[in-house]
């Protein structure tokens, strides 16, 4: 992510990798949440960065999609998805929580990987960055 952020001459603001990972430590949902707001050119700055990472990984992206639509032919790259998406969540966020485990709970979050995916799909389009900040906002 820091050299992504180099790229995008975003040094100003993430001057160092520990800057990204002190705001990592903002979301509410992790273990070791800290409770400060980020403010909207740090929020800007990692929409950016996340756009840009989506632009590396649309390869892959689109295959884990075209994998659940096609779930009966070819389940394993959607279920080895959802399996590392739930690793990572219950690594790193409180599992304590409610939403957490609405999050890993398969019968309630299958939309809402489909849904992170499609919105990660449609990052390197032209409208990719303001589509993304919408619907962050939205939430």
């Amino acid at each position: 992510m820091f050299v992504i952020s180099n790229k995008l001459e975003l040094q100003y603001l993430f001057p160092s990798k520990v800057s990204i990972w002190k705001l990592r430590s903002n979301n509410p949902l992790r273990k070791s949440f800290n409770s400060k707001n980020i403010n909207i050119d740090q929020f800007d700055g990692l929409i950016k960065i996340t756009v840009e990472m989506a632009k590396y990984l649309y390869p892959y992206i689109r295959a884990i999609l075209s994998s659940k639509d096609n779930y009966i032919k070819n389940p394993e790259l959607w279920n080895d998805f959802q399996l590392r998406f739930i690793e990572l969540i219950e690594e790193r966020y409180n599992t304590e929580s409610i939403l957490v485990k609405n999050l890993i709970n398969l019968k309630y979050s299958q939309n809402l990987y489909k849904n992170i995916l499609l919105n990660l799909a449609l990052c390197p389009s032209d409208e990719g960055y303001n589509r993304l900040k919408l619907t962050l906002f939205n939430l």
